[in-house]
């Protein structure tokens, strides 16, 4: 299949489309309202339907619905919209149900600005609402990623009986690339028993709940939630690195932070630093093991985000104290340059070669 070039928030909508998504439910708010603009207009044409809600709320709890009777469905907002999301995401991690949810994150706290921000990431891999759940987040980097992981968290979502979180931010969203769409040829939807279908009186009736009054009950509830965590945990992490054996200093940053950060490698290697990269691609599950994998001789990681330091604090419990983390970030919708990356590199490691 030949690469269209499409802005990012339409390709979401056209890989969901693909995956098999058929029902939509969301609420305008900048950056990303061109994907609720395309499923609008997209998914009448594959008998799919869209619903403009009255509120994030009532959104969150459509997607319940139909997650419920065994749709694909999906729905997307940015930070302040998300925020909103978190009980009713909640309750559809409690009833374990699959659905993918997209976070074109801007600037906070509050309703912040519209600009790229990364300040979503303790919302999106600690649980925004109540209990012990947990989300598989996808952080991709470019535009054809975003396309390719959105087909996968359909998967995802459906193998584990999971929202699945894609976590973008208003640059992704934005910015035009080519994207080729994944062949879904052969590729079967798994039959979901467990849907609320109607019984047609040939079953006992499926039923969807996230209320446990017997504390004995929920315990158990949540223990076998905890086992599939860990499955997760065991099975899905992604993650790209590179040059971590001879490092002077590591580098982690994800989403689009990292392909700034990798423009800031090469002008450094250009220098004759040596600088490794740990681009998370899964921010839940985290890829801890790959920080084993840097030399005890490595100067420390240094993390870069567009936020005051959320990922840092997972990066440290992935060191394990073995080496220094440093930090640098830029916050408010303000994007750190290759320039600024640099400059700090050189302050870590004393200077220019």
């Amino acid at each position: 299949m030949a690469k269209v070039l499409m802005k990012g928030n339409e390709a979401i909508g056209a890989a969901a489309i693909k995956a098999g998504c058929r029902y939509f439910f969301g609420y305008p708010i900048t950056p990303q309202n061109e994907l609720p603009e395309y499923m609008s207009r997209e998914l009448p044409n594959v008998g799919g339907m869209f619903v403009q809600a009255e509120s994030e709320i009532a959104a969150i709890n459509m997607v319940y619905g139909a997650a419920g009777s065994g749709a694909r469905v999906m729905t997307s907002s940015s930070s302040p919209g998300i925020a909103l999301k978190q009980e009713g995401i909640s309750y559809i991690a409690g009833s374990e149900l699959p659905c993918v949810i997209v976070d074109m994150m801007r600037g906070g706290p509050g309703l912040g600005g519209i600009q790229p921000s990364q300040t979503d990431y303790f919302l999106a891999t600690r649980g925004g609402g109540n209990g012990d759940y947990r989300l598989l987040v996808l952080a991709p980097s470019n535009v054809q990623e975003l396309a390719d992981l959105v087909m996968d968290g359909f998967d995802l979502a459906d193998e584990y009986r999971n929202p699945v979180m894609i976590l973008g931010d208003g640059m992704i969203g934005q910015m035009m690339e080519p994207v080729e769409f994944k062949n879904r040829e052969g590729k079967t939807i798994q039959k979901k028993d467990w849907a609320t279908t109607g019984t047609k009186g040939k079953r006992k009736p499926n039923i969807i709940n996230s209320l446990y009054l017997d504390a004995e009950e929920l315990e158990r509830h949540n223990e076998k939630l905890q086992e599939k965590y860990n499955r997760i945990r065991e099975k899905e992490v992604r993650v790209e690195s590179s040059n971590l054996e001879d490092a002077d200093l590591v580098i982690s940053a994800y989403g689009t932070t990292a392909r700034i950060v990798k423009t800031a490698i090469s002008k450094l290697e250009k220098e004759g630093y040596k600088i490794g990269l740990i681009r998370p691609i899964t921010l839940f599950p985290y890829p801890y093991d790959e920080f084993d994998k840097i030399e005890d001789t490595c100067k420390g990681v240094l993390t870069v985000e567009m936020n005051s330091g959320q990922m840092l604090d997972d990066v440290k419990l992935a060191l394990k104290g073995r080496m220094p983390a440093y930090f640098y970030g830029r916050t408010g919708g303000m994007i750190p340059t290759p320039e600024e990356i640099v400059k700090k590199v050189k302050e870590i490691l004393g200077g220019d070669k």
